[in-house]
């Protein structure tokens, strides 16, 4: 299972159209709300997550993540050069890959599959 944490809904849309195609099964939410409650009752192998996330906080949800479900891996996506130093991997330790927002969705796919495989 992967979960989609994402503000734009179409991007997600689109990266789980790619990940569906390769078999895996995908469940999109668009605030931190929403994948808390998901992270209760799920622990997804990956946890893609839109750095700048409109409706909560991507590192309140990241945090979270890594308490409720340590063998998730996150994979954070950024429209932003802020977190291109890697401190997210020093700060959140389930933290896979920092990649950029427009990242081509077949590049997104592969980085997810071979880190839920690792998992």
């Amino acid at each position: 299972m992967i979960l989609i944490v994402a503000s734009n809904c179409e991007l997600s849309r689109i990266w789980a159209r790619h990940l569906k195609r390769q078999g895996q099964s995908v469940k999109v939410v668009d605030s931190q709300q929403n994948a808390v409650d998901f992270l209760c009752e799920h622990e997804p192998e990956v946890l893609v997550l839109d750095v700048m996330l409109d409706n909560g906080s991507a590192i309140a949800t990241a945090d979270f993540a890594s308490y409720r479900c340590p063998s998730t891996r996150i994979v954070f996506v950024t429209r932003s050069t802020f977190f291109s130093d890697g401190s997210l991997f020093q700060h959140i330790p389930n933290t896979a890959a920092i990649i950029p927002e427009r990242v081509k969705p077949t590049d997104l796919a592969e980085i997810v599959a071979y880190h839920g495989r690792a998992s």
